[in-house]
């Protein structure tokens, strides 16, 4: 087989374009891609990342952010039999089951606990861990134990009320302090009642939260919920964690996402 000058000239001309895109991308400082594992809170699924999600696409990482079962799309698997494992599981599934490696892995909320479970047991796979106003749990802890007191009978009994005993009911939209708007009503219709078999179960860890690896812990104060007060002092106890403070409302990822995208890519 021959190959004529034009195709040589060709491949050298593809190799000189990928050499000046690889060039114009180091300008402007998105740096080589990384891989995102996106874990969300309670009552809410994968959906309430989509424009986190995008906005790290653009930059030309990738981005996964599956839903815990009994929630989002998967909210007619609710069942009393849901634990803190299995939300672990779903998460972990993720990781080995689409060969992730090196991921950046980030729990907000609620989703610090399955965070913290999975980084327990696949610390080869994570290169740092990011809780954005997320729930630290320690070997032994339920959800519940982590909340201030007097909260966790609160929920309880709005299970009891509400729930049929199966699944802590979706709060008002008082709970969630998120301007009002077209952002804030998307989000509010996809909340759905969240498993209370989460918050019963305990973790079971083999090693301290953080699992030895670089984690950055972000606070939001503005407001700054009670329910994670608990957490936000452990994680100012934790030697060798980055612990740091930004003036935006709980679910910020909702109405300000490109602030979410700001702080996860200055991470890791």
């Amino acid at each position: 087989m021959t190959t004529d000058r034009r195709t040589i000239l060709a491949g050298f001309s593809a190799l000189g374009a990928a050499a000046s895109l690889s060039g114009a991308a180091a300008q402007t400082g998105q740096g080589p891609s990384r891989t995102y594992l996106l874990v969300h809170g309670a009552y809410c699924g994968g959906w309430i990342w989509r424009d986190v999600a995008a906005g790290l696409r653009r930059q030309g990482h990738t981005a996964w952010a599956p839903t815990q079962t009994g929630l989002g799309e998967r909210s007619h698997l609710l069942s009393r039999q849901i634990t803190v494992e299995t939300h672990i599981r779903d998460v972990a599934s993720v990781i080995e089951m689409e060969e992730l490696r090196d991921v950046i892995l980030v729990g907000h909320s609620y989703g610090g606990m399955a965070v913290t479970g999975v980084a327990d047991r696949l610390t080869d796979r994570i290169r740092h861990i990011v809780y954005l106003d997320a729930l630290i749990p320690e070997n032994g802890d339920t959800a519940f134990a982590l909340l201030p007191p007097g909260m966790e009978a609160a929920r309880r009994k709005a299970a009891l009320d509400q729930g049929a005993g199966v699944a802590l009911p979706v709060p008002g939209p008082d709970a969630f302090p998120i301007p009002a708007g077209p952002a804030k009503d998307w989000f509010m219709q996809r909340l759905r009642p969240h498993p209370i078999g989460t918050y019963e179960s305990p973790m079971r860890l083999t090693k301290p939260a953080g699992a030895g690896l670089p984690v950055t812990y972000v606070a939001y104060t503005s407001p700054a919920l009670a329910s994670i007060e608990p957490s936000r002092q452990r994680a100012r106890s934790k030697p060798g964690w980055q612990y740091r403070e930004l003036a935006v409302p709980h679910d910020v990822e909702v109405p300000m996402p490109e602030t979410v995208v700001e702080v996860l890519t200055s991470v890791g």
